[in-house]
């Protein structure tokens, strides 16, 4: 066993924090990959699986660190084994026990590795991923677009290709929004439908906020917000990246960042925020975990927890990397 792996499960096995680290990131970096990468496979071990967005979330980070050897291995295990459809967009996952795949793509895995690959092109100058970038960008904006049913000439970004949709409602995950990769995808794509999706959406989570409707899954119909047919209406795991993804692009001062906020601390008990609400707003869960108290602290740009959770707690430290390099990218330090 490795003796920074080994030296990690001593501090578990104590119930002590691991150390993030140094501002930089490589130490928690090297403890994150020991983790959950396995030659360039993300494993979320708390499901068994490997998905589209563990694998775009992988090479964002790997890119953000700086890390070109994770970047690459990760981008060739996806090429070989989520890359595996018809179009440019990544098929959701794949099972670690039986190898199994489920051939529908989840729009944020693909926004995550097109907004990787050009990072990493433009910006580290690791040069011959753009090409890949655009035409993923360019099959979201064909794909995975629906208009509004209560106006159709602006988009809403669906959550995947197959997602449900009619002219009369569509199927609609707020935090599948994160208006700085649509539009930095959108402007090197040349494809005014992702800027348009990022300035829509935008619009659409401040609705929400304003009629309390900031959950996980929602149905946009002609006239209003309704239940999805398919997921339970209320606050959740998917409704606490909304502030990740807003405070990252610049949008403090959002109306959902303030929403999301007070779904995080109403009724919380000290030290832990609320990760599961039902539609009435009643609290149903709440956590103490470092990635869930990230968000809460990203959106003051406070000082984060600089520990991962441990073993295996795969949701809650992608979380708390995000939030990392959000408060290094944001307008935090802007």
């Amino acid at each position: 066993m490795p003796f920074r792996r080994q030296l990690l499960l001593t501090f578990l096995a104590a119930g002590m924090p691991w150390p993030f680290a140094s501002a930089s990131g490589s130490a928690w970096w090297q403890i994150w990959c020991e983790q959950y990468l396995r030659n360039g496979r993300v494993v979320d071990w708390q499901q068994g699986i490997s998905h589209s967005e563990g694998q775009g979330y992988g090479l964002l980070l790997a890119q953000a660190i700086g890390d070109r050897n994770a970047f690459e291995q990760i981008e060739a295990w996806t090429q070989a084994h989520l890359a595996v459809r018809q179009d440019r967009l990544m098929a959701w996952s794949r099972r670690q026990e039986d190898g199994r795949i489920d051939w529908r793509n989840a729009t944020d895995g693909d926004l995550f590795r097109a907004w990787a690959l050009l990072r990493a092109d433009r910006d580290s100058g690791w040069n011959g991923y753009r090409d890949t970038a655009l035409a993923v960008a360019r099959d979201i904006a064909d794909l995975c677009l629906s208009p509004d049913p209560r106006a159709p000439a602006e988009w809403l970004l669906l959550p995947g290709a197959e997602a449900r949709r009619t002219p009369d409602r569509v199927l609609f995950n707020p935090s599948y929004i994160m208006p700085r990769a649509l539009r930095e995808l959108g402007e090197a794509a040349s494809d005014p439908r992702l800027l348009q999706a990022a300035d829509h959406g935008e619009t659409v989570l401040a609705e929400l906020a304003a009629s309390s409707q900031l959950w996980n899954w929602v149905d946009v119909t002609g006239s209003s917000f309704l239940p999805s047919e398919e997921h339970r209406a209320g606050w959740g795991f998917d409704a606490l990246r909304i502030p990740l993804y807003l405070v990252w692009s610049g949008y403090r001062a959002h109306p959902a960042v303030a929403a999301a906020l007070q779904n995080l601390m109403m009724d919380a008990q000290p030290g832990h925020v609320v990760v599961a609400r039902d539609e009435e707003g009643h609290l149903i869960s709440q956590s103490d975990r470092p990635g869930f108290l990230a968000l809460r602290d990203l959106t003051h740009c406070a000082t984060l927890p600089n520990w991962l959770s441990g073993a295996g707690d795969y949701y809650s430290d992608i979380l708390l990397a995000l939030c990392h390099v959000a408060l290094r990218e944001g307008e935090c330090f802007a």
